[in-house]
């Protein structure tokens, strides 16, 4: 039986369609440019679908990647890109996208994706995995297990700054204006450092095991000015901070967090409304407030500011692997470790959560 890299490399068919079916490839750097730019102009490819993930993935996570593209004619007509996890606590997947909101085929034909789907399901029989996940903003497989944990929040925005200071509802509006009130700044920064420490302190804060520096660093070095970092301080002190994507006309605020300080002077709050109205000025239409979990903190915070919970469509084909995978802090088997994790010094958890949270996904 050829390898899976051999098969990918040479191009998947599957005999049962005609020979007109398009061909499956797998991602090399020649091919980046022309699958950057198939992303940026097909209406159902996400910031998440740029082959950027695939260097960050696996330089910072150390995880093998298949990045897989359908073509027909010399173009392309969709894309898959895949991670595999093999994790002898939390199993052996392969997903579109580990660490990612948002994932799955990106296409503009039928044939391209359907060529995409067979391949991933051919490439996850061959490498054993227990499952295959894509993880869609789209119903795709209705007879494939899928979780209804997961919502998006998603909202237009104005260029003008008072429309979208009226659009938020009047309590959240006041915690915004508590923010301005206190003096709060917000600035640029180039450097990962000040938005590590505000992360690094709310992950801990919340029991959860934190993403490595060289994580985030990876992440502004791969997409550069599309990637930003907005740093909220007090008189000079870091408040809060979070690193933002851009793809089209879109904002997605991915990563943040506070300080102690934050609670007491709204930061957090100042800091999306900051981002919202610098990115409306700048022509962006679309805040994407990103996923939570239905019954969360993060959930009730996204309502407050007036936006509807979508849901997202984690789907799986079960292969070795008898249930989905649960590997979420609303598990009740997680609940002594992440009583635990709170009380672990912060430099401790910021040591050892890299080398949990890689094979989480």
């Amino acid at each position: 039986m050829s390898s899976p890299i051999a098969v990918l490399q040479e191009g998947f068919h599957d005999p049962e369609y005609s020979l007109e079916m398009p061909s499956v490839h797998l991602l090399q750097p020649e091919d980046t440019k022309k699958w950057d730019e198939f992303v940026s102009g097909c209406p159902e490819a996400t910031f998440f679908h740029r082959s950027g993930w695939k260097s960050v993935i696996e330089q910072a996570m150390g995880h093998k990647t298949w990045f897989l593209y359908s073509e027909s004619g010399g173009r392309i007509q969709g894309v898959l890109p895949l991670a595999e996890i093999n994790s002898l606590f939390f199993g052996h997947s392969l997903s579109s996208l580990p660490f990612c909101v948002y994932g799955g085929i990106a296409a503009i034909s039928e044939a391209g994706r359907d060529a995409l789907d067979k391949a991933a399901q051919a490439l996850s029989v061959r490498l054993n995995a227990d499952y295959l996940e894509y993880r869609n903003l789209k119903a795709f497989h209705a007879d494939w297990p899928s979780k209804d944990l997961y919502v998006t929040f998603r909202k237009e925005i104005d260029a003008d700054e008072e429309r979208n200071m009226q659009a938020i509802p009047r309590k959240q509006r006041a915690m915004v204006r508590k923010g301005i009130k206190a003096g709060l700044e917000g600035t640029m920064d180039e450097d990962t450092d000040r938005f590590f420490t505000a992360y690094s302190t709310s992950v801990h804060r919340l029991g959860t095991p934190v993403f490595s520096r060289q994580y985030f660093r990876l992440l502004k070095d791969v997409f550069g000015d599309d990637c930003e970092l907005l740093i909220i301080t007090k008189e000079g002190r870091t408040v809060a901070g979070v690193m933002s994507f851009y793809f089209r006309d879109e904002v997605l605020p991915y990563y943040g967090g506070g300080t102690s300080e934050a609670r007491e002077l709204a930061g957090n709050d100042f800091m999306y409304w900051e981002l919202m109205r610098r990115a409306g000025e700048r022509g962006y239409r679309i805040f994407d407030f990103g996923r939570s979990k239905r019954g969360t903190g993060s959930f009730d915070f996204k309502k407050n500011w007036g936006f509807e919970a979508q849901p997202l469509h984690y789907e799986y084909q079960l292969h070795a692997a008898q249930a989905m995978p649960d590997h979420n802090p609303l598990n009740p088997k997680y609940q002594l470790f992440i009583k635990a994790w709170q009380k672990m010094p912060l430099w401790l958890a910021n040591f050892i959560g890299p080398h949990i949270v890689r094979n989480l996904g």
